[in-house]
């Protein structure tokens, strides 16, 4: 993650290609915005962003689930599947009470979405703390090989470091390193692939790039499909410059399809009020 420039953050931002993913972001964002079922209905358009980015969160973590049956379901505590996908709601629901919070202490933050997260499932000694040297890690879908606990604990300052120092760059570029650490780190013992979704969310949002919360990456994440979510992620831990633009314009390119998926819905409600 280290640059020569002292706002390494903005550095990032004017890698090749990277700006026009920033742009191609700021419009469609604009767009959704701008839509006139925005303007007297977000609340709803809100909660559906919410619900199709945990389904698309937990799709990622080996539960996909259709989203009719995550809508319906109301108890999430039976197998394995049923827990990924509670959890995924529940880290969705719990990120826009954190914003401010975030702003002071982005480690408190990812403490308490692991509590969130574990729900109970995970020992309660190991829970909303940075796992400890020779503690097993559970990630279904990340197979990179793990760093210590001493390099998760030195990144981790590093990162909250990034945040509260405040930076330059674009709300994408910002929100993507933050996303890519995390699972480069996993640092909890479990739902490390679901914490660093919610984190990037966080800072869509906290940014202003996304206050209503109506374009949720983690749809697109999943439309994206997992083997290209793992190739993209690959290139962040290459930590070449190639390989981090091509990780910022794959989370650029999720960002927009949430956008579409949310200006669907847009249109939907439109149509039911007509």
């Amino acid at each position: 993650m280290s640059t020569p420039s002292s706002d390494p953050l903005a550095a990032l931002g004017s890698l090749p290609g990277v700006p026009d993913a920033v742009d191609s972001v700021r419009k469609a964002v604009d767009r959704v915005y701008g839509h006139r079922v925005m303007r007297r209905r977000s609340n709803e358009v809100t909660a559906e962003a919410a619900l199709r980015g945990a389904r698309g969160s937990a799709a990622l973590a080996g539960a996909d689930w259709n989203l009719e049956e995550v809508r319906r379901r109301t108890d999430f505590s039976g197998d394995p599947e049923a827990r990924t996908v509670g959890a995924a709601l529940r880290l969705t629901a719990e990120a826009g009470q954190l914003l401010s919070i975030w702003r002071q202490s982005p480690l408190r933050v990812l403490a308490r979405l692991h509590l969130v997260a574990a729900g109970g499932a995970a020992p309660d000694d190991a829970v909303g703390r940075p796992r400890f040297a020779g503690e097993p890690v559970e990630e279904p879908l990340i197979e990179a090989p793990l760093p210590d606990a001493d390099e998760v604990a030195g990144r981790l300052d590093g990162l909250a470091g990034l945040v509260l120092a405040g930076s330059e760059a674009p709300a994408l570029v910002t929100a993507s390193i933050v996303h890519g650490e995390l699972l480069a780190l996993r640092p909890f013992s479990s739902h490390n692939g679901l914490v660093a979704r919610t984190a990037e969310r966080i800072v869509l949002i906290g940014s202003g790039l996304d206050p209503k919360s109506v374009c949720p990456a983690e749809v697109g994440h999943a439309e994206q499909g997992r083997a290209a979510y793992i190739k993209a992620f690959e290139g962040y831990l290459s930590g070449t410059p190639e390989g981090m633009a091509a990780w910022i314009t794959h989370c650029g390119r999720a960002v927009e399809l949430g956008v579409r998926e949310s200006t669907a819905v847009c249109e939907a409600l439109q149509r039911g009020a007509a």
